[in-house]
């Protein structure tokens, strides 16, 4: 599991920050790429990375903000052009299907495959998506517009097999290594019964990933990141600019920090970050969050975050 950022900037595209979108790469769990969020030359930045349009399946919006959806037409006619087949489900506010239907048909694109809305009601909360390695939460935020945050939870991976006990049992590798580690219980040819459910060692706990949209304090962020392994929080201004980030509907690299720590978070990577901060002053943000919550990364496009399981 990794996170890729997009676009990292805030409001209008950059020459060092692009708009708004980073990919949740879930290439080794199940084969797929779920993106959050499509500003505006989204497809551009995706051209350089490794990302394939295809792999999508599935788009979940925060919000819809121009810098957060307007790449989105352009990214499914460029995955229907470039072989993509397979049906595509894209998760919302109300008014997305709007966006994207009337931009399809004025412009004459049609895709080469099917796609699946989920308009999210008004102040929308609880499960949107569940199979058998993922569920997906969703709450609502405090923006100028509907806004809201994902948390996506990964199930926990069964216990691993301890051969190493089997082979302390002088129990011969082979079909039966498979019963065993279906928790089966096994007869074995000279009369031994072996209980496979006491051979199995702990489940590892599954990675939790929260990524919120725009948003000024709201107590949702600390339960949406509540124990996450990462949480990704915009920042749009720095220390001492709450009242700008009140007004704007924002939030402050401190303010993300105090969500970051209230929730227990391992990590908190910051984007969404105002042109005017670069360089050396988008480093001194990251060093004020660090004050209060130490595991802070400020993102740039193209950081590819691996999302560790926990020891």
């Amino acid at each position: 599991m990794q996170i890729e950022f997009l676009g990292t900037g805030a409001g209008s595209p950059g020459k060092f920050r692009n708009v708004s979108s980073l990919a949740l790469r879930l290439l080794d769990e199940i084969n797929s790429v779920w993106l959050f969020d499509v500003g505006e030359g989204t497809q551009h930045q995706i051209l350089r990375s490794t990302i394939r349009p295809r792999k999508i399946d599935k788009i979940f919006l925060t919000h819809l903000h121009g810098d957060h959806i307007f790449g989105l037409p352009g990214l499914l006619s460029s995955r229907s052009n470039q072989g993509g087949e397979s049906d595509l489900e894209i998760y919302g506010p109300k008014g997305i299907k709007q966006f994207v239907d009337v931009s399809l048909r004025v412009s004459g694109t049609r895709l080469s495959y099917k796609l699946k809305y989920h308009e999210l009601e008004s102040k929308a909360e609880g499960l949107i998506f569940e199979d058998d390695k993922f569920s997906v939460y969703v709450a609502p935020l405090d923006h100028r517009i509907e806004s809201f945050g994902y948390r996506i939870v990964e199930h926990d991976h069964p216990g691993e097999l301890m051969v190493d006990k089997l082979k302390e049992l002088d129990i011969p590798s082979g079909p039966v290594y498979g019963r065993i580690k279906n928790g089966e219980t096994v007869t074995l040819n000279d009369g031994r019964v072996i209980d496979g459910s006491k051979m199995i060692g702990p489940a590892q706990p599954g990675r939790v990933v929260a990524i919120l949209g725009d948003t000024r304090q709201t107590d949702n962020a600390v339960k949406l990141a509540e124990s996450a392994d990462v949480l990704v929080h915009e920042s749009t201004f720095g220390k001492g600019e709450n009242k700008l980030a009140r007004n704007y509907y924002h939030s402050t690299n401190i303010q993300a920090a105090k969500v970051a720590k209230s929730a227990g978070a391992k990590k908190l990577l910051l984007n969404h970050i105002s042109a005017r901060y670069t360089g050396k002053m988008a480093h001194e943000l990251e060093k004020q969050a660090q004050s209060i919550f130490p595991d802070t990364k400020v993102v740039r496009d193209f950081d590819v975050i691996d999302v560790p399981f926990n020891k």
